[in-house]
């Protein structure tokens, strides 16, 4: 296992990214990686406060017109994330926290769907939520804020 991460380590783009000078390796795509994150979990949070009752004036219907949005920012965080990850694969590959996040991130992805296939989609007259409404806005901020939360301890752990 350790041949096949070094492996992933050595390839041209991984050592681009870890060592190249170049303001258009590392920190870019570290800050689009960041963009993206933004993008993903801060509309998916949006979303799931306004399901909440925040800002009930803000009509349900028009949200679901943000998820190609969403789904752009999370493409970029999948090709940006690889990047990431394929520079440090021994070091993230084998990290428990790197796990937890992928399931943080798959689960929020999961609850951005059936929101938007169960709720948003359901609205019933006058923008009735249907019941699924509030524990799926609960699960999206909390596999969003574990997502991050997650990311952010990999620097650190």
């Amino acid at each position: 296992m350790t041949a096949f991460l070094e492996t992933l380590e050595n390839l041209g783009l991984s050592t681009w990214v870890r060592e190249s000078p170049s303001k258009l390796a590392y920190p870019t795509i570290l800050w689009l990686h960041v963009m993206g994150m933004g993008v993903v979990a801060g509309i998916g949070a949006m979303i799931s406060l306004r399901l909440l009752g925040v800002s009930s004036k803000i009509p349900l219907r028009p949200l679901e017109r943000l998820y190609p949005l969403i789904w752009w920012g999370f493409g970029v965080n999948a090709v940006t994330g690889t990047a990431l990850l394929l520079a440090s694969a021994t070091k993230r590959l084998v990290d428990p926290t790197f796990y937890v996040k992928m399931v943080f991130i798959f689960a929020g992805v999961a609850a951005l769907q059936l929101t938007r296939n169960k709720v948003l989609r359901s609205l019933g007259p006058d923008d009735a939520l249907p019941e699924s409404a509030r524990s799926l806005a609960w699960a999206g901020l909390i596999c969003w804020l574990g997502a991050v939360t997650a990311g952010r301890l990999l620097a650190y752990i």
